[in-house]
């Protein structure tokens, strides 16, 4: 499968707000860190691909993540009882970035791309640090940090809704 570039250039200043079942979350994007994980995030977000999306994936004090759509059409409930989420994308992936990224650290908070095993493979899925995670530094691209909704955060658990994600500042 070739590798997607985006369109979307990031400027260095888009915020995501994540609005989700728990309450809204913003994050500053990385966009001078992590360009192309920044603006593949932009676009889907601008065509409105996260919207209705559950959190598929909870373990306390690592992560929670989301952003596959095969958990659009599932109910909360059952995509909170597991099974085969966790495998679907956008139907491209996008090349690593935590080689090049000077930043690339999972702090509290961290908003991260989820990957399969081979570097260049993440697409839609993200997840979100519960706690400094230090020894994904190597391995998996950061592209963007909380501002606000750390508590919402800490909160969040398999089937919670992603109702939508908006990107402010960003470039027409």
């Amino acid at each position: 499968m070739a590798l997607y570039t985006p369109e979307y250039q990031p400027t260095g200043k888009e915020i995501a707000v994540i609005s989700t079942s728990k309450g809204p979350i913003r994050v500053q994007l990385a966009g001078a860190d992590a360009p192309i994980h920044v603006g593949n995030f932009v676009e889907l977000a601008q065509k409105g691909f996260y919207d209705g999306l559950k959190f598929h994936r909870y373990v306390p004090n690592f992560v929670i993540q989301g952003g596959d759509p095969l958990t659009r059409d599932a109910t909360p409930e059952q995509v909170a009882r597991g099974g085969r989420f966790g495998t679907g994308g956008p139907g491209y992936m996008i090349k690593e970035e935590y080689t090049t990224n000077p930043n690339n650290k999972h702090l509290d908070g961290t908003l991260a791309m989820a990957r399969s095993a081979m570097p260049d493979s993440a697409g839609s899925q993200f997840y979100f640090c519960l706690g400094a995670q230090p020894m994904l530094d190597s391995g998996y691209t950061v592209f963007g940090q909380t501002l606000e909704g750390l508590d919402v955060i800490k909160e969040l658990r398999a089937g919670d809704v992603i109702e939508s994600v908006v990107i402010e500042n960003a470039a027409e």
